[in-house]
């Protein structure tokens, strides 16, 4: 099979299952509706619909323009019904291509990506059901004064450390997007915390932009 086969057959089978994760989702409160008696009131839902859509349908498309061909055709699809982009799957694939060292676009970084992206899928569905099983066990542990302020840095401490290793390649690439984040996080704080996937694709570009400069003015090692 070659890749373009393997994007098609990927596509038929990744929408055929987009579909089926969709149908699943939506029988939960189909099935509260038919057993309750009690159903929406349609102009409230279609107002939160449009509500919703109008914060969450930008940021939406702008993961899967940016995420795509980072993780393949088959990871795509498979992180996307699962979800937890951001916080586990991204990571995760960031992590595997890393250990392979293989380069984005390549037939051996879609079986990476895929692979991590489905393991990671199967250790959290272990560990939700474990914690599910002992949630009353743990509760206090989790529940406690002391660990509320860890919750809160988890992303920020995830992609530090995964973020570190790839900063001591090229110090000077990591200036100007460090430098544009905080400067924009001081101004618009709303803005950074309640966008935060098209704050991710504005300094994407600010970095390639500020990479380029630099490279034309021979400011960076040609590695």
């Amino acid at each position: 099979m070659n890749n373009t086969s393997y994007n098609n057959h990927m596509h038929r089978v990744g929408r055929v299952f987009m579909a089926m994760g969709l149908s699943v989702m939506l029988m939960v409160p189909v099935l509260i509706w038919v057993i309750s008696g009690v159903g929406p009131d349609w102009n409230k839902m279609i107002i939160a619909i449009l509500s919703m859509s109008i914060l969450y349908l930008p940021s939406g498309i702008i993961e899967v323009v940016t995420y795509s061909p980072f993780l393949g055709t088959g990871a795509t699809y498979l992180a996307f019904v699962t979800g937890n982009l951001v916080n586990l799957k991204i990571p995760c694939v960031m992590n595997a291509r890393e250990i392979a060292k293989t380069e984005i676009g390549t037939p051996e970084n879609e079986v990476v990506a895929t692979l991590s992206v489905a393991f990671s899928t199967i250790t959290t569905v272990i560990i939700l059901s474990v914690g599910i099983l002992f949630l009353q066990l743990i509760r206090p542990f989790l529940e406690a004064e002391v660990m509320q302020p860890a919750f809160n840095w988890v992303v920020s401490a995830l992609f530090g450390a995964l973020g570190y290793k790839y900063f001591l390649r090229n110090p000077k690439l990591v200036i100007v997007p460090i430098v544009f984040s905080l400067v924009l996080a001081a101004i618009a704080p709303k803005f950074v915390y309640g966008n935060i996937a098209i704050v991710i694709v504005i300094t994407a570009i600010v970095s390639v932009v500020a990479a380029k400069i630099m490279y034309d003015k021979k400011w960076l090692s040609e590695k």
